[in-house]
């Protein structure tokens, strides 16, 4: 009889051990009815392009002038390009080209980065899109705070506050973090030249600050311009034009540029301008088919 109360915990205890092995079983049923978490969709492309091929022959010949006129083998291998190194071909991709002739280099490239977001509330449009944001961030240029003139409130004694403390204008210091979008510590024109975002010109007649960086529409989701004269003090006229867009989850940076033979010679940044932006709607149009 001394022995029976142990047996009968033994045998509690065995029970025990049976409904807590029941209970892991059938904890997926006991989860049946708690809220799930629908992931985010995915983004529109699950591949790049050929960058190499993305850009026909004939568009080719418009932007690098000089390269038709050069022998078969010189100009195939102009038209060929050099594709970027990349460990990654479904990440990121891009191609340039570059023609010299006796009055100008003009050098062209263009970069493709298939964004993907690895947080599952996160969709893969919204992580492309935070990427783009910081490449117009890096430009001096933000779509959703356009420059606008300033209050009337802000006068000579307030104004170098205003300009130090308040965010008004984009820190310069930012062109700095992007290279991939600016290629120059060089402040964008948009912020020194006082021309208008839509590319008006401003007041001076300096052909380079008649040519501000702006935000682009109907160039996919979202677009930026950023012009980029020659540096300061540099005697070399070296012009570049950068568009970059997003479509999707897919970002698309074009890059134009031209350096005359001749030092006293000025590029015509707005024909730089307008081909860079041609050709980034051709490329826009060529994702979306």
């Amino acid at each position: 009889m001394a022995y029976v109360p142990g047996v009968a915990l033994l045998a509690a205890l065995v029970v025990g051990c049976s409904a807590g092995a029941d209970g892991n079983a059938n904890g997926a049923d006991s989860k049946a009815g708690s809220p799930t978490v629908t992931p985010a969709p995915p983004g529109k492309y699950l591949t790049l392009p050929a960058p190499c091929r993305a850009v026909p022959r004939s568009t080719l010949k418009d932007l690098l002038p000089g390269a038709a006129e050069l022998p078969g083998d010189q100009q195939d291998k102009v038209f060929r390009g050099s594709a970027a190194v990349t460990y990654d071909t479904d990440r990121k991709v891009g191609c340039s080209w570059k023609s010299d002739a006796p009055s100008a280099t003009r050098s062209l490239s263009v970069d493709f980065e298939r964004v993907v977001s690895y947080d599952p509330a996160v969709s893969d449009d919204d992580r492309a899109d935070t990427v783009y944001a910081k490449k117009e961030k890096a430009a001096g240029l933000s779509s959703s705070t356009p420059p606008g003139p300033p209050d009337e409130k802000d006068k000579k004694g307030e104004e170098s506050e205003t300009s130090e403390g308040s965010g008004k204008a984009e820190d310069p210091t930012d062109a700095d973090t992007d290279a991939d979008a600016t290629g120059s510590a060089e402040p964008s024109p948009s912020e020194s030249s006082g021309g208008s975002t839509d590319g008006t010109p401003g007041s001076s007649s300096s052909p380079e600050e008649a040519l501000p960086s702006r935000i682009l529409d109907n160039l996919g989701d979202a677009a930026f311009l950023q012009d980029l004269p020659k540096q300061a003090g540099s005697p070399a006229q070296h012009h570049t034009v950068s568009v970059v867009f997003r479509t999707s989850n897919v970002v698309v940076t074009v890059r134009y540029a031209e350096q005359p033979a001749l030092i006293t010679q000025v590029p015509d940044g707005r024909e730089l301008q307008e081909k860079a932006q041609a050709l980034a709607r051709k490329l826009a149009e060529t994702l979306s088919e």
